[in-house]
């Protein structure tokens, strides 16, 4: 090639293929070995935006570019804008390799590139790339005196022999290649050398090109030809795809390129289905340059042209249509999905119908594969049962803009697809999913209607753009663990008792406090954080590094997705948390011993609350009830039921006497647990996930929503005497008092649920109140979220993540302060602490964790941990590390990823808000890490180096940071 079309050094070439692709051969080395500008675009944004190539070309003057046919078809409309005149003026040399180079794309280019020379190349790895040639300049020429469906190959190049070999040679037969290209075997295969020689018969056509001596044996490319008059070489197709059908041989090639020819279709695929072994038809896949003409008549169009063009058994019966095909990492098609396809519609197992829209299903695949975390799933694969779980089905929601109860009525991408296609309303499924929720059996339309997307496409699918950041598992053995089962014990301490160092050696509170995830510091009787002001002191270098040892662990007898919530009163701490089994206990956090444990009526996925008098711990499930427990003993006082699951962490509001708690029913709800009674029932446009946030100095209260939606409500303008709800009231229980002789209110919890269904002569009828005039202000983030709501009590700012990679700060009127942006999206609510009092920690599916100043949202420092992360940090209040007087005493992070590890970083305080900032790689360290046995969604909490958190292997753990051996403790 460097004979007939030399490179020099002046030339600019793009080196964009993947170096598993043998065409990166001839753009890196033919740039290397003539000393010529090698362009390297970014490989990650040619993946997610091939368009881009089209930019980089014209920006650098590309003079030389390989490219597949497919990539100039995906450029071609971008490339006749004027825009890129000067593109089209400096490309000298255009090889189009790796694909069949179809009549219309060489025509669209030949006349767009009038100054361009185009070769069309082909080869294989086998044969160093590439063995012959074709100057498409000479296509007219060839036009005129043949009938071809594709573009000539050409004729050999420099030292290449090639022969074709079969009963109809030397016109027509399959490729046999011989010269110094041939390569002399597989690496490190000593056993596979498909290049020795090949015993020719004596009748063989063999085009010499050279005679050299040291020319090898042939090689068998498996590949199909014929000769033209001219001497070029015309590609049919691959022998294995070369049929025998009703008693013909036919390459299904000739018939795709014939369809190619039609002028209303744009590309075409053939496969053949197989029953029993043998051929039972020939399909046909077809994308149309219109898919709105795609009917019935334009079907019989299309046979109807087919047989003038065709022999009768090689016109493909029956027909379907695509908006594109599935393809290959190399970008061809994969014929091995349409064989799939094929397959499964032989079998029964589905049927796409005459219209198949591959691009949604290949879409609904891509997005369930992200979710799972996974590199393939095919269209018949359980979401649920591949280790979905309401998380990741939430995201599969949002990209698909789909409402999420329908990935549990149709689970498999195919169902999705045709639920989506054919509207099915009136269709009845069974959709009980008895590993995560029950849906109703009869599917509605209601089920159809986008969940958080404002506008839905024709079939209720609303591509968005990939959120996931590049977490790369591919060296991982595990990327995702799968849960164990073991539940043959109950409760194992490691030694019996938790051990006492440091901050919970003997240490009794003269104030009774409670702690949740993200450093939520939920009551204090004591007027002041006594957590965070009881502080032990480890001095360790920062050279050193530590471990995470396990203590003790409780059997939950299923999933811990809920966060612990940890109560200190007195000489004790307790731990409550619940399971997927309906499972709620009460823990001693120091030595593992359960004190008592409750069976409520649905999975408990919520994490607890307790009241501010810590008499009643509140806790909600997927049943829907909100429960209030007796925290001595955990007898239900009351239960409350709303419309849906509750996930929302309860937040207390001691100064109304109010429980605040979301469901996913829309509503925020009001709980008067003096009363037993619900005060308020406040909708907020959305499912509530998050914990609310409650700021009792400003009295406002903050919700946001699945549909994006963050609302600000004013307390001071609540209604003072607001209509009960459905749930019990305080009227009913103060009549029922009077005919108990006066009982005292409290005796009355145990009737609560025969209050529950007395009538109210004060309530409404449907028991909603109009809490329009109660709100402050409402934002629309554009994003669902998921995590809580983190108020800045320093300035009353509130801090939002986003499920699309957002952070967004507000100040209390409603105004967008800031907003940053993590690399992929966040299901967790932020952290703040006043042991590092400017900056806000941000967890990612992308596996990082991110540190932002909360004054201007930028990046301080951001740690990746290999892993996507669920749920969010805690930063140890209670345990700083220092290592000599020079320096500020550091603090300690605590990060759990999906995949079960427990990660403890290293913060350094000098780093905080200073003038003079270290390095980046300075700021944080990862000092220990300890791998579970199942999956994390639960949020730590960590506590004076004791790390307290549910996992998906059944256990709710208890765990300890110990700093090297040479540390010295000081309280």
């Amino acid at each position: 090639m460097q004979d007939l079309y030399p490179m020099h050094g002046q030339d600019y070439l793009v080196f964009k293929t993947s170096i598993s692709f043998i065409d990166h051969l001839q753009e890196f080395l033919s740039g290397i070995l003539t000393t010529s500008t090698l362009v390297v675009p970014p490989f990650t944004v040619l993946k997610e935006n091939i368009l881009c190539m089209v930019d980089f070309l014209q920006i650098y003057s590309v003079n030389r570019l390989v490219a597949v046919p497919s990539l100039l078809r995906a450029v071609l409309l971008p490339l006749q804008g004027p825009h890129y005149m000067g593109l089209r003026s400096s490309l000298k040399l255009l090889v189009l390799t790796g694909e069949v180079l179809h009549l219309s794309l060489c025509e669209s280019l030949l006349k767009l590139l009038p100054h361009t020379a185009i070769l069309n190349l082909y080869g294989s790895t086998e044969v160093a790339g590439d063995c012959t040639y074709f100057d498409c300049k000479q296509l007219p020429l060839i036009l005129e005196n043949e009938i071809v469906s594709s573009v000539p190959i050409g004729l050999p190049l420099s030292n290449c022999d090639v022969v074709l070999i079969g009963e109809n040679a030397p016109k027509y037969g399959e490729i046999y290649v011989r010269g110094l290209c041939n390569g002399v075997g597989y690496f490190d295969h000593l056993s596979i050398t498909p290049f020795g020689p090949a015993k020719l018969p004596q009748t063989s056509f063999i085009n010499h090109t050279s005679r050299d001596p040291r020319l090898q044996g042939y090689f068998k490319t498996g590949d199909l030809a014929r000769q033209l008059q001219s001497g070029d070489f015309i590609f049919i197709g691959r022998e294995d795809r070369t049929i025998k059908f009703n008693g013909q041989r036919i390459a299904l090639e000739e018939i795709e390129n014939t369809l190619r020819e039609h002028p209303d279709i744009a590309d075409a695929a053939v496969t053949c289905l197989k029953k029993h072994g043998e051929i039972s038809s020939i399909e046909a896949y077809l994308v149309p340059k219109k898919m709105q003409d795609c009917n019935e008549n334009f079907k019989s169009s299309i046979r109807s042209w087919m047989v003038k063009k065709l022999p009768q058994a090689l016109i493909p019966s029956p027909i379907f249509f695509s908006e594109s095909f599935p393809t290959t990492s190399s970008g061809k098609v994969d014929y091995n999905m349409l064989d799939d396809s094929s397959s499964s519609r032989a079998h029964g197992r589905s049927s796409v119908g005459e219209i198949w829209d591959n691009d949604d299903l290949k879409f609904i695949q891509k997005v369930f594969s992200e979710a799972l975390m996974v590199d393939n799933i095919s269209i018949h694969d359980n979401f649920f049962h591949s280790g979905g779980n309401s998380v990741s089905a939430a995201y599969v929601a949002y990209n698909l803009g789909i409402n999420m109860k329908l990935l549990y009525a149709f689970p498999t991408p195919l169902k999705l697809q045709m639920a989506l296609e054919r509207k099915i309303g009136s269709s009845h499924y069974d959709s009980r999913n008895e590993d995560n929720v029950n849906v109703d059996s009869g599917v509605t339309d209601e089920i159809f209607l986008p969940a958080y997307s404002k506008t839905g496409s024709p079939h209720g699918i609303k591509p968005r753009r990939r959120m996931f950041g590049a977490v790369d598992n591919s060296n991982t053995e595990h990327p995702t663990k799968l849960l164990k089962k073991d539940s043959s014990l109950c409760i194992i301490p490691k030694d019996g008792n938790l051990k006492d160092n440091g901050f919970w050696s003997s240490h009794s509170f003269n104030a009774a406090c409670s702690v949740s995830r993200c450093n939520k510091i939920m009551h204090c009787n004591g007027g002041h954080n006594n957590l965070c002001h009881t502080i032990s002191s480890q001095q360790i270098s920062r050279e050193r590094k530590g471990s995470v040892q396990e203590l003790w662990k409780v059997n939950m007898e299923s999933c811990v997705d809920a966060s612990p919530l940890i109560v200190c009163k007195g000489s004790e701490v307790y731990l409550f948390v619940g399971s997927h089994a309906k499972k709620f206990v009460c823990v001693d956090a120091r030595s593992g011993f359960v004190l008592w444990e409750v069976r409520l009526e649905g999975r408990i996925e919520s994490s607890a609350a307790v009241l501010d008098d810590f008499s009643q711990v509140v806790v909600g499930c997927y049943q829907g009830n909100i429960y209030f427990l007796h925290l001595s003993d955990g007898s239900i006082c009351w239960r409350f039921q709303t419309g849906s699951e509750v996930k929302s962490q309860p937040v207390v509001d001691k100064l109304r006497h109010l429980v605040w708690c979301g469901s996913y029913d829309h509503n925020l709800y009001g709980l008067d647990y003096k009363g037993y009674s619900c005060s308020y029932k406040l909708y907020c446009g959305g499912s509530i996930f998050g914990a609310p946030a409650l700021d009792e100095m400003r009295e406002k209260l903050f919700v946001a929503s699945t549909s994006g939606i963050l609302t600000a409500f004013s307390l001071k303008q609540l209604p003072q005497k607001p209509p009960c709800c459905c749930g019990p009231c305080s009227h009913s229980l103060s009549a029922i008092a009077i005919k108990l002789n006066n009982a005292p209110l409290s005796s009355l919890a145990p009737y609560a649920d025969i209050v529950a269904v007395l009538p109210d002569p004060q309530c409404t009828s449907d028991g909603v109140i109009d809490s329009s005039c109660s709100k402050s202000w409402i934002q629309d983030l554009e994003a669902p979220v998921f995590g809580s709501v983190l108020i800045n009590f320093n300035n009353g700012n509130v801090i939002c993540c986003l499920v699309d990679g957002n952070v967004v700060s507000l100040d209390a009127d409603g105004s967008i302060l800031w907003k940053a942006l993590c690399g992929g999206p966040i299901f967790a609510g932020p952290c703040i602490s006043e042991t590092l009092p400017s900056e806000v920690l941000v967890c990612s599916r992308d596996g990082s964790i991110y540190s932002f100043k909360l004054e201007n949202g930028d990046l301080l420092w951001q740690q990746a941990l290999g892993y996507p992360i669920t749920s969010s940090a805690y930063i140890d209040e209670n345990l700083e590390l220092t290592s000599d007087a020079s320096h500020l005493a550091d603090r300690l992070v605590c990060v759990c990823t999906s995949a079960g590890s427990i990660s403890v970083l290293r913060i350094n305080s000098d780093a905080a808000g200073g003038a003079s900032q270290p390095p980046e790689n300075d700021m944080v360290q990862e000092i220990a890490r300890l791998e579970l046995g199942g999956d994390i969604f639960s949020s730590p909490v960590m506590i004076g180096g004791k790390i307290f958190v549910g996992c998906r292997d059944d256990y709710v753990y208890c765990l300890e940071f110990e700093a090297d051996r040479e540390a010295n403790w000081s309280v």
